[in-house]
């Protein structure tokens, strides 16, 4: 009967568009009045699952790109890509991906990426050639390898969420799932814009240009380098990491480029403080709701219901519920919410939880360019001057594409497990 209450509470809030994180406290309130448990031990709850070292990189990170987007890495990553495969036909799409990649290497949010690189890929590609449509779909597509390359905000939430998960551990697992996602967008682009006929960079590209735009793109690629050497080498925590990433891009953006503006620190602290409030806001809420799941035995019943299912089928199950849910809901609280539940059952199963994790975040992240969600889609889309029907068609085929490699990285867990295996995370 609690269960039930809690899944109809949430379902008809869910339902009347009220936000996640109230739907979240709403309906573990609810749920708490009937069972009888005391009002006053809220507070505490909520404040303890917001009480956590590690998610002092959250807004960090948010700043860091902030930073990015202001201080001009934006358009020198993108202008870096564009030399390197550029002559390529259907080059800008290709310069697109990689673009991405190293931009989602810093900020590790798809929103972001897609809203910062959006703005300046979708109108360069729309004035060489390139379908609206079309520029929005990979734009989109291209930002969700954010939160897979490390550092990644969603597998921080998810570390949390797991106790016992290393956050550096999911930032090794997640490199090569990360570039794979990037290499296979960038094939299906060269398919689709050689099949219609997209233009490649006819000019030839001086050397004084290329060591130029070289130079630039080491300086923001560092950014990268800089944190997960600080991670994985053990030398600086994820939050540490995080500091270090926001004084370099600063020091690089106001000093060495001389873009960023002091007259825009404002806004870029305000967008960091509102972005990481709404991540804050639905830990604390989640918390509530977890603990309603906890008291109700909901693993137990479910560990007895999949786990008949085996390794395998265990695992196709989860790929089939992450997928659903992260049609019609965001991914940081589809974390706080499943992964708590499910990672223990796949711990009984023999599934490595780092394997596992990398699996759970590559689900959800699919899931923000997947209708009626698709939270990408809905940034991208205003961009391209487009409407959410026509970005959705076109990111078909790498929506296909992302989930072909996520197959291959949820059955074959030497993909995930590699580097954190050499890198002693995994025995």
């Amino acid at each position: 009967m609690i269960l039930a209450t809690l899944m109809i509470v949430m379902g008809i809030t869910m339902a009347i568009g009220v936000p996640i994180a109230w739907t979240l406290g709403i309906s573990g309130v609810v749920t708490i009045i009937m069972m009888g448990i005391p009002l006053s031990t809220l507070p505490a709850k909520v404040f303890g699952g917001m009480n956590c070292f590690p998610l002092l990189c959250v807004p960090l990170f948010i700043l860091a790109g902030e930073i990015m987007a202001y201080g001009g890495f934006t358009h020198r990553l993108l202008r870096f890509a564009t030399i390197i495969v550029g002559f390529i036909r259907g080059g800008l799409a290709l310069a697109n991906v990689i673009a991405s990649m190293l931009f989602g290497g810093i900020t590790g949010a798809a929103v972001a990426d897609a809203s910062a690189l959006g703005s300046v890929e979708i109108p360069m590609m729309e004035k060489s050639g390139y379908d609206a449509s079309f520029s929005a779909a990979i734009t989109a597509a291209s930002a969700c390898i954010g939160p897979i390359i490390p550092p990644s905000i969603p597998v921080v939430i998810y570390a949390m969420a797991v106790s016992g998960t290393s956050v550096g551990g999911l930032f090794a697992a997640g490199m090569i799932p990360g570039i794979l996602v990037g290499l296979a967008l960038m094939v299906a682009s060269y398919i689709i814009s050689v099949k219609r006929k997209y233009p490649k960079r006819e000019e030839k590209i001086s050397l004084k240009d290329f060591l130029l735009a070289i130079r630039d793109a080491f300086l923001a690629i560092m950014t990268p380098v800089i944190i997960l050497g600080g991670i994985i080498g053990g030398v600086c925590t994820p939050t540490e990491a995080a500091s270090i990433a926001v004084v370099y891009t600063f020091v690089i953006s106001y000093f060495v480029f001389g873009e960023l503006k002091l007259r825009d620190l404002p806004k870029m602290f305000l967008a960091s403080g509102v972005g990481s409030a709404l991540v804050m806001i639905i830990i604390g809420t989640s918390t509530v709701f977890g603990m309603v799941v906890a008291l109700e035995q909901v693993a137990m019943k479910l560990e007895a219901l999949l786990r008949p299912l085996g390794y395998f089928g265990f695992l196709l199950a989860i790929n089939i519920i992450f997928l659903f849910v992260g049609t019609f809901m965001d991914n940081n609280p589809a974390i706080l919410i499943l992964a708590p539940v499910f990672a223990p059952i796949a711990v009984a199963l023999g599934i490595e939880p780092i394997h596992f994790g990398i699996v759970v975040v590559m689900n959800l992240v699919i899931g923000l360019i997947t209708p009626p969600l698709g939270l990408v889609l809905f940034v991208v889309g205003p961009i391209a001057k487009v409407s959410f029907e026509q970005v959705t068609k076109e990111v078909f085929p790498f929506l296909l594409v992302e989930i072909g490699v996520l197959l291959m990285v949820t059955y074959i867990p030497f993909v995930s497990l590699w580097i954190p295996r050499l890198l002693g995370y995994v025995q």
